[in-house]
């Protein structure tokens, strides 16, 4: 069981601008092209910087409201700094927060979610820019067919890693809500079931229905053809 890497997921094709590309140009190249960030490269093709919407804001936000309705933002030295920039060099944001092909879409996630960005640009090794993945990207794990989930469950979580027979557990899918029933040998197992079917790519929610023989005095019994021989 393996999760989705990065380069499976990421825009190769990739919008950029250059350290000096001009305050307009970036301007006209988001719209032309329909997004709403652009990586900045040096001469040698390395990331250096990334250029948003909202970076380019900045210098509308401190500009005076001659109408008195909207009080001036405060805005600090950096900012102002960046505000009044007219190349792509004066107004990025760097250093950029970037990630690598063969990260998996939870390490990106989590790098999303610790820097609070909504993009990472992809590079190599040296730092050469190979690509960008967005949020939307990685949310793309979630239109994975129920039956490729189901597949993935049964084959690679229950059978392979847990190596449970084909009747012990089953999985059941509906738009991505896994359903397990069956039985296994010791309650102990389950959580350990339901934590690896969540981590599957695709899954949205895991409820389980599995049962566990006991004894009469209360103690766990062998279930019948419980694990895989």
């Amino acid at each position: 069981m393996e999760h989705r890497r990065i380069d499976e997921l990421m825009t190769r094709d990739v919008v950029s601008v250059r350290l000096d590309t001009p305050f307009k140009e970036i301007a006209r190249t988001l719209a032309d092209h329909g997004v709403s960030a652009v990586p900045v490269l040096d001469d040698m093709g390395h990331a250096a910087g990334l250029v948003s919407e909202a970076d380019l804001l900045r210098k509308a936000a401190n500009r005076s409201d001659l109408s008195g309705r909207t009080p001036l933002p405060h805005l600090e030295a950096w900012e102002r700094a960046r505000a009044e920039g007219c190349s792509a060099a004066e107004i990025m944001s760097a250093p950029v927060v970037c990630a690598h092909p063969g990260w998996t879409v939870v390490e990106a996630a989590r790098l999303m979610a610790v820097q609070n960005v909504k993009r990472l640009p992809v590079v190599d090794e040296t730092d050469r820019l190979l690509g960008i993945v967005s949020r939307s990207d990685l949310l793309r794990v979630f239109l994975r067919r129920d039956e490729a989930i189901r597949d993935e469950i049964s084959h690679d979580v229950l059978a392979g890693t847990l190596g449970f027979a084909p009747a012990a557990v089953t999985a059941d899918v509906k738009e991505g809500q896994v359903s397990l029933h069956g039985t296994v040998e010791d309650s102990r197992l389950i959580p350990v079931i339901v934590r690896l079917c969540a981590s599957v790519d695709g899954v949205v929610s895991v409820s389980e229905d599995l049962k566990h023989p006991v004894d009469h005095a209360g103690q766990a019994v062998p279930a019948e053809n419980g694990m895989a021989s």
